[in-house]
């Protein structure tokens, strides 16, 4: 069995993405399990370099998490042939032009989303990637999660019969920074720093609808700032200019109908702070980030709509649980340990450069919907 080495520059890692869910739960986790496991028993080995802007802050993540290169010197790290792979976790305004950087420079891509501040400079790094002949990837780690993994088993079984409709909640309170500090950076409040949440969540939205219920077909979206004034880390009043809540509809080729809530003010009274219920025919089911529950149309109940008298059915107790017979893993590692063996041992890697546009596609026409008040057709992207 022999041990493969391959460079990994890791732009942006100083931020809470970056930091805890790629650095510390992925590449960290993966170095201490001794590797990624190829077919032939063989190992890979990441050797990441933190790149970024704060030479202070890079050197105590390297030195609280065992990594031995860092540098603020982009070009250096990508002129080191050593270094294969270039991975984004910027903000999404600084994403594009880094990885422009990164292609003509040979490396292989993987990225967190979106991909670029609009479709086309989305459209633009597919192209380039194809054109140059790099391996590519995006961040579409919900896919990965226990609850959703739970609900595509049930919907390649048939347990749902004929689908029917979607309905997708998310979010929680973000505290406005005044009275309690915020859980997330003021920028994604800002429309000019790349804040908002159709911008940062329909681009979930879209690989979760088309890999699980189908191709997106049209959407209706309105926006909403509910929060006008939020506080920054410094402690300094600011113009919320981004939409902190999104209400959106989906029309999907096959018929299903997909509802998707999406809300940094909202105060949470549901099992998760995401849930989303599938209604089919035979039965539905209801999936939380590491759960999911379901009604066999057998065990559903036969309610009347009386409100003279107290409800006599407990609905929450009449639903089952999808038991656990797997080991799931972080799906921001797994998908990491995929495009790890995608790159070194060409294994396959559906989820490229072209599938983040997608995404940004549907912000954008998210955007447009609610501009223009009106349903907005989705066409298949030409590259």
């Amino acid at each position: 069995m022999a041990e493969h080495k391959i460079g990994i520059i890791m732009n942006g890692v100083t931020g809470r993405m970056g930091t805890n869910q790629h650095l510390i739960r992925s590449i960290k986790a993966i170095r201490e399990q001794g590797g990624v496991l190829l077919k032939n028993d063989d190992k890979l080995m990441p050797d990441p370099i933190l790149i970024g802007r704060n030479e202070k802050k890079l050197k105590a993540l390297a030195d609280a998490h065992g990594i031995e290169r860092y540098s603020t010197d982009l070009e250096e790290a990508l002129a080191d042939d050593y270094n294969e792979i270039y991975f984004d976790s910027q903000t999404t305004v600084r994403r594009a032009d880094s990885i422009k950087q990164a292609i003509a420079a040979g490396k292989h891509i993987y990225c967190e989303k979106p991909t670029a501040t609009n479709l086309e400079g989305s459209v633009e790094l597919a192209k380039l990637a194809r054109e140059a002949g790099v391996k590519n990837g995006v961040v579409q780690d919900k896919l990965f999660l226990p609850g959703l993994l739970k609900l595509k088993r049930l919907i390649d079984s048939g347990f749902f019969g004929q689908m029917l409709s979607v309905r997708m909640e998310f979010g929680y309170w973000v505290f406005e920074g005044d009275w309690q500090e915020g859980q997330r950076p003021s920028w994604n409040y800002r429309k000019e720093d790349g804040g908002g949440i159709i911008v940062d969540m329909f681009a979930h939205w879209r690989y979760v609808i088309d890999n699980l219920f189908g191709n997106v077909k049209s959407v209706s979206c309105l926006g909403a700032t509910h929060i006008p004034e939020r506080v920054d880390e410094n402690g300094e009043t600011y113009k919320a200019t981004a939409d902190d809540a999104a209400y959106g509809t989906f029309e999907l080729d096959n018929g299903v109908i997909v509802q998707a809530n999406s809300s940094w003010a909202v105060r949470v009274n549901r099992d998760d702070l995401l849930t989303i219920q599938v209604d089919g025919t035979e039965g539905s089911a209801v999936a939380g980030l590491r759960d999911c529950k379901v009604q066999h149309r057998v065990n559903t109940p036969k309610p009347t709509w009386n409100p003279d008298i107290e409800n006599p059915f407990d609905f929450q107790a009449q639903w089952q649980e999808v038991p656990t017979n797997d080991v799931f893993d972080n799906g921001f590692k797994v998908q990491w340990e995929l495009f790890l063996k995608h790159v070194f041992a060409d294994e396959e890697f559906p989820w490229d450069l072209l599938e983040g546009a997608k995404g940004t596609q549907l912000s954008d026409l998210g955007l447009q919907s609610w501009e223009e008040r009106r349903w907005v057709e989705v066409p298949d992207i030409k590259l």
